[in-house]
């Protein structure tokens, strides 16, 4: 079976039209969204960037038929404790129909916080460090976590679900 998906451009559209057009996408048949989790427009004639975790749960309300994925950086912009409350939230609330990707990041949308900005091989070891926070708290271990790139009070998820990383 084919599964045909919508990309949900935040940099491209306000969030408003992008609401309507994920209906509409809906009603023709699609069965996925994507979108990204990203702060800045790819260029000055886009002009847009919502913020897509608001705009998720908008979208996940108003759309029961569809699955949807976004795209994230943690580590610049966000710790990834906050990336698995956010993501578990949205898995907790449409079962079956959320889907996380996580990344690297690139600087334009990841490098707004003004701290030195990580080589890729730095930023690939802060992405597996994020995944394993990230993995520990869904899978409801108590997670303290004071080496790399981030720390971590003694912290414990509880587990409502089971999210994995695809």
């Amino acid at each position: 079976m084919v599964k045909i998906g919508y990309h949900a451009s935040h940099e491209q559209f306000p969030p408003s039209d992008l609401l309507k057009w994920v209906q509409l996408a809906e009603q023709a048949g699609f069965t996925r969204v994507l979108s990204s989790d990203h702060f800045h427009p790819w260029s000055e004639q886009q002009g847009q960037s919502g913020f897509a975790w608001s705009w998720l749960g908008a979208a996940m309300q108003a759309t029961p038929q569809l699955s949807y994925r976004v795209v994230n950086a943690p580590g610049q912009r966000y710790h990834p404790a906050i990336i698995a409350q956010a993501a578990a939230t949205l898995a907790e609330m449409f079962p079956n129909r959320f889907w996380l990707t996580i990344g690297s990041g690139q600087a334009i949308n990841e490098n707004i916080t003004a701290e030195k900005w990580p080589s890729k091989r730095d930023r690939n070891a802060r992405l597996k460090e994020c995944a394993e926070i990230m993995r520990s708290l869904w899978a409801g271990e108590t997670v303290t976590h004071h080496e790399g790139w981030f720390a971590l009070k003694k912290q414990s998820y509880i587990p409502v679900l089971k999210l994995h990383l695809y």
